[in-house]
């Protein structure tokens, strides 16, 4: 079985079959510009494995997870945003996903104002 879904937006961004402006790769994660974003700096940092979403995440999917947020946290560095930052994981269409392929988005570059939504 393919580590991709061959119907997934992301998936295909990541093998390079549709557009998107890149912002950081490695072996297990590649990040990109959201086409709406909601501040200054919004990337979105997907595994390169497919995973549908966060509820259908499974015990051995949790490094993977923590990686994301791990690149997230090296983008927020290297755009000099470590002073406020916001790291989300929608789930499910009531949440606003709509891709299903799991991906953290990185929101910064401007004040975050709570609650959010």
């Amino acid at each position: 079985m393919p580590d991709y879904e061959p119907g997934c937006l992301f998936c295909r961004i990541i093998r390079g079959e549709a557009p998107s402006k890149k912002v950081y790769e490695d072996e297990h994660t590649f990040a990109f510009e959201d086409i709406r974003p909601q501040a200054p700096t919004h990337v979105l940092v997907v595994p390169k494995r497919h995973i549908r979403g966060l509820k259908e995440a499974k015990p051995e999917d949790s490094e993977t997870i923590g990686h994301c947020h791990l690149a997230a946290a090296q983008i927020a560095r290297e755009r000099a945003i470590e002073d406020g930052y916001r790291t989300v994981l929608n789930v499910g269409p009531g949440a606003g996903q709509s891709v299903f392929h799991l991906h953290v988005h990185l929101i910064g570059g401007r004040h975050l104002k709570w609650p959010p939504g």
